[in-house]
């Protein structure tokens, strides 16, 4: 595993194709800087099916579907640790907090990264795993650097700098205009996408040449775009609005603060 910036960036995330689609530019972006990217993934999508119900291949069958397909997108975003929770998608929220924790935590400790990056606690828009995985991620941090944490193996680890990976108004713009609108319904409710005010957004990073490596990697999660069309095919200026990313919520930092909008998820470390 190279390292010659002595940095990691880890990604806590849900489902196959989250890495490409909230992640992808920002993958990208580091991997070309030297820097080690690491993925943790809770679940094998396996409720991911986008197809006609009479095709549905079954949990097993579609793990292994999704399972390949973020092994395509991983090596095209050049990630170079990967690693399964193995709950089940779609149960995440109903898992035991004190094991999936000391797992993360297990992770955290070994990997030893300065940046960790989740979803929001709005789970982008409202999927329970999504929303599971951003508290989980959050607790196993605070277990991580406890010392009297023992559950989990390793030397106490304490990351210098904790992430919310969030869209703007613009981007949930652009999805909507090509693919439709981003909701689920959860106990009757219908939950939307939500979007960031740029003031509240912490970090830029400078990931527009990256698009296209971002949505090649997306492109390899063609069990999810069943109902998008030819999305490789769509106007060029939407998918790049789409697939930039690259902005950013910090939830603390040991290094640096205010309100200056940072470029780097690394600032205040090098």
């Amino acid at each position: 595993m190279s390292d010659p910036t002595g940095l990691c960036l880890m990604a806590v995330l849900a489902h196959p194709d989250d890495e490409s689609a909230g992640m992808g530019s920002t993958f990208a972006y580091y991997q070309q800087r030297g820097v080690q990217t690491s993925l943790l993934m809770a679940t094998r999508g396996e409720r991911g099916w986008a197809g006609p119900p009479d095709d549905d291949p079954g949990l097993q069958a579609m793990a292994r579907i999704r399972e390949r397909e973020l092994e395509a997108a991983a090596a095209i975003l050049g990630i170079e640790e990967m690693a399964y929770l193995d709950y089940v998608d779609g149960d995440l929220d109903r898992a035991d907090p004190s094991q999936v924790i000391s797992q993360i935590v297990a992770h955290l400790r070994r990997l030893r990264p300065q940046v960790v990056v989740t979803f929001p606690p709005d789970g982008a828009y409202g999927h329970p795993d999504h929303i599971a995985i951003s508290q989980l991620t959050a607790a196993a941090l605070v277990c991580a650097a406890d010392p009297s944490f023992s559950p989990a193996d390793g030397r106490p680890h304490r990351a210098d700098k904790f992430y919310f990976m969030i869209d703007t108004e613009d981007v949930l713009q652009a999805y909507q205009d090509l693919v439709g609108d981003l909701s689920m319904e959860v106990d009757g409710v219908i939950r939307r996408a939500v979007y960031w005010n740029d003031w509240a957004i912490t970090t830029r990073l400078p990931t527009d040449p990256h698009w296209q490596v971002a949505l090649r990697a997306l492109l390899c999660h063609r069990s999810q775009l069943a109902g998008c069309g030819d999305l490789e095919l769509q106007p060029e200026e939407s998918l790049r609005r789409l697939m930039t990313g690259g902005t950013f919520y910090r939830v603390y930092s040991l290094v640096n603060g205010g309100r200056a909008t940072e470029t780097d998820l690394f600032e205040g470390l090098l």
